[in-house]
């Protein structure tokens, strides 16, 4: 079936119930960020590949919402299906909800979509806007879907996690005093996966189980697969006070409870909502888990160094052989995202990337999220640059990384731009602030250097980082806007991780972004309060050939100097002879 047929047959089946709109979201039952081959009934029916967007059905129309990270990809995918792009974040195009509501009208219609794949807080404004239909007319069409991931499941050493799983339901619990909670009920799989300190392999390049949690002062329930479940994991979870109950009977759980329930409107599924009774308290917080996983614990920080140490060795043995191999002509974009992806697996600890590596030459790079399928990778060619944007799953941590190397010669506008971004990420990852500072007060810092030239980038700065799980993950993050969707408010704490990755991305030309991830730590504390400031964690060459000198100040061109250093000191015993070589001509003989 083409789009338009598939649209055609969802028309069909809405027609027949009232439905005036059918709102497909990219999310699992978990409000996941990426999501299983199972729930991609969004790609499934508009074709459109990216990792975030909404897509609403009309009766007579469509049209696919996504932000600027996906404009050109979306442009590209979405041509000849009849589905309308609205660029998220521009002037003049409508919300989700607005569109929706635009396409009902005065018709009294109902609106479609699956309970489960929308957030509490979004299925009842849904709700108060017109009567809601638990509906999911893509399965319905849908011939060999695939199957619902059941990967085994594994538990993470408290060598890796730092603290164990008693300790934290213990803080959990003191949470839910506070708010005087009775009952807790987490369906976001990072937060469950941190609870209990279990790790799976159900959502590509997220190691996580799928499987919903239930938190009382007397009793623990995961709800997930058996299957997946090793005997000796289960006797140890139930040794902890963790019982194993079958996935589906969540909900059953969730009509027989009374009293207060502590749960997240943002991070709770709709259908979870609505099956608790009428009678039940909603005490609405954020999931305390959110932040108590977003501030890593000592040991994880141990390891975290750890792990980015052999992810800066993997990186800068690939940009050396890049280097070099490209010189042969016949090397693609997918030939070098494989190549790297081979010298990960040499690290020990490794287990899988953090997301798809973003390969991008030249123009490819304009699009913040290109993936270099093996039929249209560009070739590579001794000029111009590559824009590489990469991550680890290790043991000891979770990595993102981002490098733009040069190929060859390339024009003084590329340079000038390339400067900005290094100028900027240098100005941030140096900063030194207050204690209550949030992400909005910092963001300048990187951006300054590019609105100075007139230029910006159509996304975040930085995004908080999981411990082996997202690579994108709350509350902490790097932007300028206000983003009414999402908690900007979140002050940063030592033990945060966040990337540092500015950029520049012009279309049918280039695109750069140079990424580190930053550590917050304590500085000082004087009459003034505590003062904080970050130790970058990521060691990995900055491209000196794109460096244009005349545009960095000498403090700027110190801490480059500074931190080249350091790149080196650290990476030489992991490299060969002459790896070493070429690392110290770059890092340190500037």
């Amino acid at each position: 079936m083409t789009v338009k047929d598939k649209l055609k047959a969802v028309r069909g089946m809405m027609e027949k119930d009232g439905a005036g709109a059918y709102v497909v979201t990219t999310a699992d039952y978990h409000n996941s960020e990426y999501v299983g081959a199972y729930f991609e009934t969004r790609k499934f029916l508009s074709g459109f590949t990216g990792s975030a967007g909404t897509l609403v059905v009309g009766l007579e129309e469509a049209a696919l919402f996504t932000d600027g990270r996906y404009y050109i990809q979306a442009k590209r995918e979405l041509c000849g299906t009849g589905i309308r792009l609205m660029k998220m974040g521009m002037e003049g195009t409508p919300s989700v909800f607005s569109y929706v509501k635009s396409l009902l009208g005065d018709s009294h219609k109902k609106i479609a979509m699956d309970f489960r794949t929308v957030t509490a807080k979004d299925g009842k404004k849904y709700a108060e806007a017109a009567g809601l239909l638990d509906r999911e007319y893509g399965n319905i069409i849908w011939e060999n879907r695939p199957a619902m991931s059941c990967e085994p499941v594994f538990e993470l050493d408290i060598r890796y996690a730092g603290e164990d799983r008693q300790s934290k339901i213990s803080r959990i619990r003191e949470y839910m005093e506070s708010v005087q909670a009775k009952h807790h009920i987490v369906t976001t799989l990072d937060d469950i996966a941190w609870t209990l300190n279990i790790r799976g392999n159900d959502i590509l390049y997220n190691p996580m189980v799928l499987s919903y949690l239930y938190i009382s002062m007397e009793e623990v329930i995961l709800y997930s697969d058996k299957n997946k479940f090793s005997g000796e994991l289960t006797k140890r979870l139930l040794n902890d006070g963790v019982i194993l109950s079958d996935y589906e009977a969540f909900y059953d759980k969730l009509a027989g409870l009374f009293g207060s329930v502590l749960l997240d409107k943002d991070r709770t599924n709709y259908l979870a909502d609505s099956m608790l009774p009428e009678t039940v308290l909603r005490v609405e917080r954020a999931n305390p888990e959110i932040l108590m996983k977003a501030v890593k614990n000592e040991t994880e920080i141990k390891n975290i160094r750890q792990a980015h140490i052999k992810d800066g060795a993997a990186v800068t043995k690939f940009i050396y052989w890049l280097k070099n191999a490209v010189k042969t002509g016949t090397l693609t974009e997918r030939d070098a995202a494989d190549y790297l992806e081979m010298l990960r697996k040499e690290q020990d600890g490794y287990l899988e990337p953090s997301f798809t590596t973003i390969s991008a030459y030249n123009a490819n790079a304009a699009m913040m999220h290109y993936n270099p399928y093996e039929a249209d990778a560009a070739v590579l060619k001794p000029q111009g640059i590559l824009l590489v944007d990469s991550g680890g799953q290790y043991l000891e941590g979770t990595t993102d990384i981002t490098r733009t190397v040069a190929l060859g010669e390339v024009c003084s506008e590329i340079k000038s731009q390339y400067t900005a971004v290094l100028r900027g990420m240098l100005n941030l990852s140096n900063a030194k602030f207050l204690k209550g500072c949030i992400g909005m007060n910092l963001d300048i810092l990187a951006r300054g250097p590019l609105w100075e030239l007139g230029l910006d980038y159509r996304c975040g700065t930085g995004h908080g980082v999981g411990y082996l799980l997202g690579v994108h993950e709350p509350p902490n993050g790097f932007r300028w806007k206000r983003v009414p969707e999402r908690d900007d408010g979140c002050i940063l704490l030592p033990g945060m991780i966040t990337t540092d990755e500015p950029g520049v991305y012009i279309d049918g030309s280039h695109g750069i972004r140079i990424e580190n991830e930053l550590l917050t730590v304590y500085d000082v504390t004087n009459e003034y309060g505590d003062f904080l400031k970050f130790e970058t964690l990521t060691y990995a060459p900055i491209e000196m050939e794109l460096v244009d000198w005349e545009q960095m100040s000498p403090k700027e061109t110190e801490r480059l100097k500074t931190y080249q250093k350091s790149v080196y000191k650290t990476l030489a015993p992991f490299l060969s002879t002459d790896e070493q070589a070429w690392l110290y001509h770059v890092c340190c003989e500037m």
